[in-house]
């Protein structure tokens, strides 16, 4: 899933981001481009996470909701070439599910 938000104000804007997940983690990533790393916010609970950055006089900010809880004291979170990429591992690993035959 991607989102991109509109512009909140003339000086703010949501930035681009994608999710996925598998068993065991979230795998998000979000366009900073041009913001420093030492200028990045990130903020994860057990139920969502926020970012926040600065480029200039514009600031990149937006918060996401989370559908499964994550373990927020084990996330890692890397900074490279505009890119955050956050990996959330699940608090209780998913079950793959039993396959139901349709009659």
């Amino acid at each position: 899933m991607t989102e991109c938000g509109d512009h909140y104000e003339r000086n703010a804007a949501m930035p681009c981001m994608a999710i996925d997940h598998d068993l065991e983690n979230y795998y998000a990533q979000i366009e900073m481009p041009g913001v420093r790393k030492e200028d990045i916010d990130l903020t994860v609970t057990e139920g969502s996470f926020c970012v926040k950055g600065k480029r200039g006089d514009k600031e990149l900010s937006g918060c996401w909701m989370l559908g499964h809880p994550v373990n927020a004291a084990t996330v890692k979170a890397k900074y490279s070439e505009g890119l955050l990429d956050i990996v959330m591992p699940l608090k209780h690993r998913m079950s793959e599910g039993k396959k139901v035959k349709v009659e």
